[in-house]
């Protein structure tokens, strides 16, 4: 079984220096008398499961040179789930290659000014050239390796984006390792390359880097079908998610096709937490919040005690 569960030390320490950074902004504002819109910054970073969930979801299945069966259903299956567990969720059927753009920008945006949990799902085709992985768009028909990274979306962009955004966990979820679909001629690698996960980030394959998945010949994709199927078992932190999707795909394929993630999360997840986990949270936030406030109002008092003794 190849998998990675390295943290990308070579990768800035995005999500950990947004805490600080948090911190830091807050002791700033306490002299702002503005402070008050603001308090609680700190506290939604700690506690993951008080935190908002925003989703993207991209299946692509109409391709001009080798359509796909499952990936629309697939998202669409995904999406649902992501709704049913609390993701403001993003739905993008067969997209083309401007559309994926904008809606990773915007999604890279919401997150991060939300400060909430990111998650990325596409299914449809996707391939490696270079050590580059790109998701391949409904419109695209490269003919030559240098049209690729003109047609396709390069996975570093969707990571580039969420790092910028700076939210405090991102879940990336790729069933996008098929065969290449375009002419022999445009030699690229099998599969997808390996990527480490940045810091507080989940990188999840439907196989190992360097291999291909089975479209499927059911209404869903064999990893997504086990996906799905994961995701609704309440109180499962998202590591045990896809051990048991991996394990269920190896049994199922006889181990043609082995699930692989790359994760450097921090906190725990769950897709359904446990009923006492989500009112710790909430009190958390509620302690944080309080904390904080009282913080305030000792800074403004020294404040004033100290406009005071010079006047």
């Amino acid at each position: 079984m190849r998998r990675s569960d390295r943290e990308a030390e070579s990768s800035p320490p995005l999500r950990s220096a947004a805490r600080r950074r948090t911190l830091q902004q807050l002791s700033a504002l306490s002299l702002s008398p503005l402070l008050p819109a603001g308090l609680g910054l700190a506290a939604s970073v700690s506690a993951v499961h008080a935190l908002p969930r925003v989703a993207l979801v991209i299946g692509n299945s109409r391709y001009a040179s080798l359509p796909l069966q499952n990936p629309a259903n697939d998202a669409g299956a995904i999406a649902a789930t992501l709704k049913d567990s609390g993701f403001a969720v993003d739905l993008r059927l067969d997209a083309k290659k401007a559309a994926m753009e904008e809606a990773i920008r915007a999604f890279a945006e919401s997150a991060g000014k939300q400060k909430a949990v990111g998650l990325f799902y596409f299914a449809g085709h996707g391939l490696q050239l270079s050590w580059r992985n790109f998701l391949v768009p409904v419109d695209a028909a490269p003919k030559t390796a240098d049209d690729v990274p003109k047609q396709a979306v390069d996975i570093a962009t969707l990571l580039q984006g969420l790092g910028w955004a700076a939210n405090p966990m991102n879940i990336v979820i790729l069933d996008a390792c098929r065969d290449n679909p375009f002419e022999s001629e445009l030699k690229t690698g099998k599969g997808l390359s390996q990527m480490d996960a940045p810091i507080g980030t989940l990188l999840a394959y439907a196989t190992a880097p360097g291999n291909t998945a089975a479209d499927g010949t059911g209404k869903n994709g064999l990893y997504t079908e086990n996906l799905l199927r994961e995701m609704r078992k309440p109180d499962t932190r998202i590591e045990d998610v896809f051990k048991r999707v991996r394990l269920n795909v190896r049994r199922a394929s006889q181990g043609q096709q082995i699930p692989w993630e790359s994760t450097s999360l921090e906190d725990d997840f769950y897709f359904l937490p446990p009923a006492e986990l989500r009112k710790l949270s909430q009190e958390e936030l509620e302690r944080q919040f309080a904390e904080e406030r009282a913080t305030w109002e000792k800074t403004q008092q020294a404040v004033a005690a100290t406009k005071g003794s010079k006047s």
